[in-house]
């Protein structure tokens, strides 16, 4: 059995499939940081989890920008989509996934505060006061968002489910 690393019409290759369940991955545990960090404050739980939030949110963020390149190098070869609202459904996907933490970084940047991750300064912070738009950007969509990306993951689970079980045909043999 070889090992298509290539979309085609009719399956996902390799390397789709690993950005697809690798950022899963990813984002359950971003979700369980997330959790950890709004229902359990001060706790050795939360502080586990919290402690990897900043560098998963940049891992998510730079990988799905990859996904992103890979998909468009991949468009004419992918299975085709469902439905015009699986589409929608994905292109929102997609957008969250780039605006979440786009908006954390702007808030990042705008309070003064360097930002570390695996061991490279991405931002290395300012003396002074802190940008208020930005930092009120990130505290007033940042949360919102993510929490409605959250959502949409759900949905998408959800409904490639019910796609099988009420069309008999089974999208996530294309994704496995």
């Amino acid at each position: 059995m070889s090992i298509l690393v290539m979309d085609t019409k009719v399956r996902y290759g390799a390397v789709s499939r690993f950005f697809h369940w690798g950022m899963a991955l990813l984002f359950a545990w971003q979700f369980t940081s997330a959790t950890a960090h709004w229902l359990f404050p001060d706790t050795p739980f939360e502080e586990f989890f919290w402690g990897t939030h900043y560098t998963v949110g940049v891992s998510l963020l730079s990988l799905v920008v990859l996904r992103a390149l890979w998909a468009l190098a991949n468009a004419s070869r992918r299975p085709p989509s469902v439905s015009v609202m699986a589409k929608l459904g994905h292109i929102a996907l997609y957008g969250l996934m780039i605006a979440v933490p786009t908006i954390a970084l702007i808030r990042q940047f705008g309070s003064g505060r360097s930002l570390e991750v695996f061991g490279i300064t991405l931002m290395a912070g300012f003396e002074g006061e802190e940008i208020t738009w930005m930092t009120d950007l990130g505290g007033l969509l940042h949360g919102e968002l993510g929490w409605t990306l959250l959502a949409l993951v759900v949905g998408h689970i959800v409904m490639a489910f019910l796609h099988r079980k009420l069309t008999h045909h089974n999208v996530l043999t294309r994704m496995r």
